[in-house]
C-alpha cells in the first residue's frame, strides 16, 4: 500500500493519496486545495486516481473536488447525509472570509458498512456522524483515516451546523476505540497518532 499526506488549503487539511502498489490504483481523500501538488504527488507515484473520498462535506475538505476530477476522471463519494453541505461548500467558505471552489455533485452516496475497492486494497466505510451528521473514516488495514472525528488529543469540534457533541464521542467509542490499539490514526488537521495513545492520553475521551 502507498499511503501519502499532504497539507492543502487554506486551513492546511491532511489529504491522503492512498494506492495500491500492484494495480496502481488509486484514491485521494480531501483534497482541500493546491491540486497541481496533489496530482504532482500522484504523477511521482505514478497512479491512476479512480476515486476523490471526502470524509465530510466541509469546504476546507472539499475545495479541490472539482479541480482534481477534471483532471483524472475520477469518481466522487460522500455519505449521503453531507450531500447537501457538500453542495453548499462556497457558500460555507464566504461566511469565514474565505473562497472555496464550489464542489461538483457526487456520483456515488455513500451510507457507512460498505467496502470499497482501490485495485487490491479494500477499504471500509465507518460512517461517524458528529463533527457532521455524515462524516466518515475510511479503514484500510491498519491504518484508519478519520477526517475531523478524531485528532492526537482532541476531537473534532462539533459547534457548527449539524454537529453533535455526544453523537460525536459516542462515533468515536463505538466505531473507532474498538479498532486495535495499533491501529495509526490520520486525521484532517494535525499529526498522526494511535487509537491506542488517544485511549490513554485523549482527555477527551476518559
Amino acid at each position: 500500500m502507498i499511503l501519502e499526506s499532504l497539507p492543502t488549503g487554506p486551513l492546511q487539511v491532511n489529504c491522503y493519496l492512498v494506492g495500491c502498489s500492484v494495480t496502481r490504483q488509486a484514491a485521494v481523500i480531501d483534497p482541500g486545495g493546491d491540486v497541481a501538488q496533489i496530482l504532482a504527488l500522484v504523477k511521482q507515484h505514478d497512479l491512476q486516481v479512480v476515486m476523490v473520498i471526502n470524509t465530510h462535506g466541509h469546504f476546507d475538505h472539499t475545495g479541490g473536488n472539482r479541480q482534481l476530477l477534471t483532471a483524472t476522471g475520477a469518481e466522487l463519494l460522500v455519505h449521503q447525509a453531507d450531500s447537501q453541505l457538500l453542495a453548499s461548500s462556497s457558500d460555507h467558505a464566504a461566511a469565514y472570509g474565505l473562497s472555496a471552489e464550489s464542489s461538483p455533485a457526487p456520483q456515488h452516496l455513500l451510507e457507512g458498512g460498505e467496502q470499497l475497492q482501490i485495485g487490491e486494497l479494500l477499504v471500509d466505510v465507518l460512517h461517524t456522524p458528529g463533527h457532521t451528521p455524515g462524516g466518515i473514516c475510511l479503514l484500510i488495514e491498519d491504518q484508519v483515516i478519520v477526517g475531523d472525528t478524531l485528532f492526537a488529543g482532541s476531537v473534532g469540534r462539533t459547534d457548527l451546523p449539524g454537529g453533535d457533541h455526544q453523537t460525536m464521542i459516542a462515533s468515536i467509542r463505538e466505531k473507532l476505540l474498538r479498532l486495535p490499539d495499533a491501529t495509526a490514526v490520520h486525521p484532517g488537521h494535525g499529526p498522526s497518532t494511535s487509537i491506542g495513545r488517544e485511549k490513554l492520553h485523549n482527555p477527551f475521551l476518559n
